[in-house]
């Protein structure tokens, strides 16, 4: 996809690896990190002639890869396996697309089984190789559909993503600029994209098209929507942009989130973002379920298995959503998988790069069962997919009618759109029997959510099939085939892992609870405070020098601390309840320093620990003694001993 479109799709899986950055890339990094890859590409190619580094290869190719001028993109990478022939699988799947998408179809399949024997379980080596993939199949052999180009609406630029919506169709375009703002997403002039409506039965002609909705509209970009089935709610993807706040994330990179507006008296108000969207991640691509139950979208959130999955969630009743699920490996690849459709009777189209294709991004199809599985997708072959990018699809099941966007040669544009009427059946399996596995890591302790937890997945054999990092409610879910052998384990800093094994069967969930304890390290005091665990330190009475025993325990406090660099702690000292109230509480903060200093000492930084004392406040026992000894209660001297103590208590983790 080229200008306008690739901003779009390269939000949602956007990288900055900044490895092999020099003094004289700094400008070219800079142009691709800000997504401005024609300019980008200007300034590597003219690296690349005086010093073509690793670095430089990669990001000349890169900023090609990502704008799909793949001849140039191709080249490059040539150049970078010729120079430097040790690349990572990811280089060569590339590689290997470039070569697809300009027609060498020999030299990809080298490739592609190259990238197979470098990342066996991967399955778009899989996919690409198996026996069953035969190109004139997809390419030449008995087309599904017809496909004509829509050059009445249809401009220079990029005119993709066309939704159906009261006789008219909504697409997304940066034809227009705003009529007082010159608005540009990068120093390559690319305008921002803006929602279009022309009626359907006046698509021959550019001047029907005008603009959706100013209260959609904004400063930034907005495509892809999707209606509930009453057309009173919209959802649509727009930048990370609330109430005049434009927010990034920890990289500096501004995500892309779905929103929903509702239809008031003819206007589209009450827009806000939906609640699983995130500043660190992007959600884009909405589709909603003919019954309005299901919405389906892209994200690369954490958990993915490739650069961007297919995900649903439920639409209640309420307008509140329900758990986040992952289509799975029947739909999902390690590749990108984007713009989801689903008919009107329960197909899914989508378009990937990670199944055996034409070109770069294919269109499929698959079919929902009735346990909520899907059948292995089909192509939808020549002339829906070409050797460049085609998505966006859309079909009517009633009409046989509907819409596709693409890059391919012949084009008005940058991305143009067409529309296409079926003349065949589509050849949609029966799925095979699969699992949803959902999982939750729990603290053992509190039984509250674990945020962070690593979740690595292995088969019966010990080949990891998922190894990824929980979100905020601690949950994962993956898909499996039914009636074999997994094992999985959780594990987490500060924890001890915790593993389960199990056997898939063919109900439609199988549900998995994983609870980490707290590590040996730390246990939990009579208030409920994590603390460091050590022997008692112990004070003797009326002094607030360390012993020598102490000391032993001290050492223990420096030894945990360098084992978990972030870990910020508070010696909290105590005394027993002997002498005034306010002598303990002076003694007891005494002490508290004194232990701060002894592990300071012991090369700790000082921002990492605190020290306070709680006088006679915290006993641990009933040997009470207020000021005017009225209600004393006669202790040992190793009674009284027991409160006079110190603990190191966890404040930040």
């Amino acid at each position: 996809m080229k200008k306008t479109i690739q901003i779009t799709i390269a939000l949602l899986f956007s990288s900055l690896t900044l490895l092999g950055q020099t003094k004289e890339s700094k400008r070219a990094d800079t142009y691709f990190n800000n997504l401005s890859y024609i300019s980008a590409a200007k300034e590597y190619k003219k690296l690349a002639k005086e010093n073509p580094t690793e670095h430089v290869l990669k990001r000349l190719g890169d900023s090609y890869y990502f704008n799909a001028i793949m001849q140039e993109a191709s080249s490059a990478y040539a150049e970078l396996f010729k120079k430097h022939p040790v690349q990572t699988p990811e280089y060569i799947f590339k590689y290997a697309q470039t070569l697809r998408s300009i027609g060498k179809f020999k030299d990809s399949k080298q490739w592609m089984e190259k990238f197979h024997s470098a990342k066996k379980q991967d399955a778009r080596g899989v996919n690409f190789t198996s026996k069953e993939a035969v190109l004139s199949e997809i390419k030449d052999n008995k087309p599904y559909y017809t496909v004509t180009n829509l050059k009445g609406v249809n401009t220079e630029f990029s005119d993709f993503g066309v939704t159906e919506y009261n006789n008219t169709i909504i697409f997304s375009s940066p034809q227009k600029l705003n009529r007082f703002v010159k608005r540009t997403h990068t120093k390559d002039e690319t305008r921002f994209l803006d929602l279009f409506q022309v009626a359907i039965n006046k698509i021959d002609s550019s001047a029907n098209v005008a603009s959706f909705s100013d209260e959609i509209n904004k400063k930034f970009h907005e495509s892809s929507v999707a209606f509930s089935p009453d057309q009173k709610t919209i959802y649509f993807t727009r930048n990370n942009f609330n109430n005049g706040v434009y927010k990034k994330d920890k990289n500096g990179i501004n995500k892309l989130k779905i929103y929903k507006a509702e239809l008031v008296e003819g206007k589209w108000k009450n827009i806000r973002e939906l609640p699983f969207c995130s500043d660190e991640y992007s959600v884009g691509h909405p589709s909603v379920s003919k019954d309005g139950k299901r919405l389906y979208f892209v994200s690369d959130m954490p958990g993915s298995i490739g650069g961007t999955d297919i995900y649903y969630t439920e639409i209640k009743e309420d307008g509140s959503f329900g758990y986040i699920q992952n289509l799975g490996i029947a739909i999902n690849t390690e590749g990108k998988e984007m713009f989801p459709f689903i008919s009107d009777d329960d197909i899914l189209y989508f378009s990937s790069d990670g199944h055996f294709g034409i070109g770069a991004l294919d269109v499929f199809a698959s079919k929902k069962d009735d346990k909520g599985f899907y059948t292995t997708p089909i192509n939808l072959k020549a002339p829906i997919n070409s050797k460049l990018d085609d998505f966006a699809f859309s079909m009517n099941p009633i009409t046989k009618k509907g819409f596709l966007s693409s890059n391919r040669e012949g084009g008005v544009g940058s991305d143009d759109i067409y529309s296409i009427a079926q003349i065949k059946e589509l050849e949609l399996t029966k799925p095979p029997c699969m699992q949803i596995v959902l999982g939750v890591v729990r603290d053992k302790n509190s039984q509250k959510p674990l945020s962070g937890a690593r979740v690595v997945l292995k088969d019966s054999e010990g080949m990891i099939l998922k190894d990824t990092l929980v979100g905020v409610l601690g949950q994962f879910n993956i898909t499996l085939p039914c009636n074999k052998s997994y094992s999985v384990v959780a594990t987490k800093e500060y924890y001890q892992q915790d593993a389960l094994v199990f056997v898939t069967t063919e109900a439609s969930n199988l549900n998995l609870n994983l609870n980490l304890e707290m590590s040996n390290d730390f246990t939990y005091n009579e208030r409920g405070e994590l603390i460091i665990r050590i022997n008692p330190i112990y004070f003797d009475y009326n002094k607030s020098n360390i012993r020598i025993d102490a000391s032993t325990q001290l050492d223990h406090i420096v030894r945990i601390m360098n084992k978990y660099p972030k870990l910020v702690i508070r010696s909290s000292s105590h005394t027993d309840a002997r002498g005034k109230d306010t002598y303990n509480e002076a003694l007891s903060d005494k002490r508290a320093k004194s232990t701060v200093e002894y592990i300071i000492s012991k090369g700790i930084n000082p921002i990492r620990i605190t020290g306070k004392g709680f006088g006679e406040r915290q006993l641990t026992n009933n040997c009470v003694d207020n000021n005017k000894h009225t209600n004393r209660v006669k202790c040992t001297k190793d009674q009284h001993q027991e409160n006079r103590r110190t603990e190191f208590v966890v404040i930040k983790k």
